[in-house]
């Protein structure tokens, strides 16, 4: 249990302390009154039950101020509560393809209008979480259940540099575990637990440039979707662009781009996911009722200071009717 003020649980105590101890020495002296007059516990109506009887109702009332203190100083108790929630990463293409315009008004306006949308339907016990992607994951915004940072988080993205997916699916699993999660040089995917209520959006044209610095094996889109589906991880991929592709300027060198669906596919359905074209953006608000919610436990404070009160409120009523039952006062 703590408490909020303790100062002043110490001077109600010291409070009570007093009174009990002025109760004590009016006994004691009322005792010695009765001795020096020569009455004796064996007197009649002067008995030991007599007396207990009178200086009950006093020790009720101290015991109610004491446990009032303890009520004023804020008592609270550290309970665990348990919160259905889930997570989810939407992992932002933001490579110098997603300029293109072959999707108005271009390829990364349409992923942050429907990444948008996608947030604003999520119910509350899901965080969300933003990774915008180039070469190596760049993590944008934490997990969270505050959807407003997410979405601020998307809405100020723009795009340049090159694709790996790999990356971006390996930055997203480290934001949903709070840990950094690589795979090695020689292939060797590393166990990251198993986080079935975790899902990763991908957002993106597919165009993959894994290897492109040299990254071998450890950029692989297969091999980080497979490092997800072994943590139980979800990963729903957009394509964003189309098949016919168009042409797109990216420091100063004119490339042709187009939609890589099969790429995309494979990465969902590697993990259990499932592809989503970018002109159905609608379909993704459905993803969150996939979502396997899991059951985290947090500690609370739970406020005991009205049961305090009430436990001083009867010992105080039983102190008052005690009193006016002996001696036929109220006051």
């Amino acid at each position: 249990m703590t408490l909020a003020n303790p100062v002043l649980l110490a001077v109600g105590l010291l409070v009570a302390a007093g009174l009990a101890w002025a109760a004590v020495t009016v006994a004691r002296r009322r005792a010695a009154a009765l001795a020096s007059a020569g009455v004796t516990a064996a007197s009649p109506g002067q008995g030991p039950g007599r007396s207990r009887g009178r200086t009950g109702g006093v020790w009720f009332t101290i015991a109610g101020l004491a446990v009032l203190a303890i009520a004023v100083a804020g008592p609270a108790a550290s309970v665990p509560v348990s919160h259905a929630s889930g997570t989810v990463i939407l992992a932002m293409d933001v490579s110098g393809s997603m300029a293109a315009t072959d999707v108005a008004p271009s390829r990364l306006a349409a992923a942050q209008r429907a990444a948008a949308s996608f947030i604003n339907a999520q119910p509350d016990s899901v965080d969300i979480g933003v990774v915008a992607f180039q070469q190596g994951g760049l993590e944008a915004a934490l997990p969270t259940a505050n959807h407003i940072t997410a979405t601020a988080a998307v809405r100020r993205l723009k795009t340049g540099g090159g694709t790996s997916l790999g990356d971006a699916i390996l930055a997203s699993l480290s934001a949903i575990t709070h840990k950094t999660v690589t795979i090695g040089r020689d292939g060797s995917a590393p166990d990251v637990g198993f986080w079935p209520s975790a899902t990763i959006v991908l957002f993106s044209d597919g165009q993959d440039q894994a290897g492109a610095t040299g990254g071998g094996p450890d950029t692989s889109a297969d091999a980080a979707a497979a490092v997800a589906g072994k943590a139980g991880v979800h990963i729903d991929t957009v394509g964003v662009g189309t098949a016919a592709g168009t042409t797109v300027e990216v420091d100063g060198y004119h490339l042709f781009t187009a939609l890589d669906v099969a790429t995309l596919r494979s990465i969902s359905q590697a993990t259990g996911g499932t592809y989503h074209p970018a002109s159905d953006a609608s379909e993704l608000n459905g993803i969150a009722s996939s979502i396997n919610l899991r059951l985290t436990v947090s500690n609370e404070p739970l406020p005991l200071a009205g049961a305090f009160i009430a436990l001083a409120l009867a010992l105080l009523a039983a102190g008052t009717v005690l009193t006016v039952a002996r001696t036929g006062r109220v006051v």
